[in-house]
């Protein structure tokens, strides 16, 4: 299953770009790098850890996502 690249933070609404910082919970509740500092990388939401959101820099934004993707074995 991809990632859902979402465009604004949770918490303050910026825009988030697919190839700039974010940060997601384990549900990928997803907010920009200064709202994860002020919950001091905890998930408001659900009280999970905010780690850094991969950085996509594939297709333009609203192209699928994924569907070339081949695992490395």
């Amino acid at each position: 299953m991809a990632l859902t690249f979402k465009h604004a933070c949770q918490g303050c609404g910026a825009e988030l770009r697919p190839d700039g910082d974010a940060f997601i919970c384990a549900y990928e509740c997803t907010f920009c790098a200064d709202c994860a500092g002020r919950t001091e990388n905890t998930c408001p939401n659900c009280g999970g850890e905010l780690v850094p959101r991969p950085k996509w820099r594939g297709q333009p934004a609203g192209e699928a996502v994924g569907s070339s993707c081949q695992l490395a074995g």
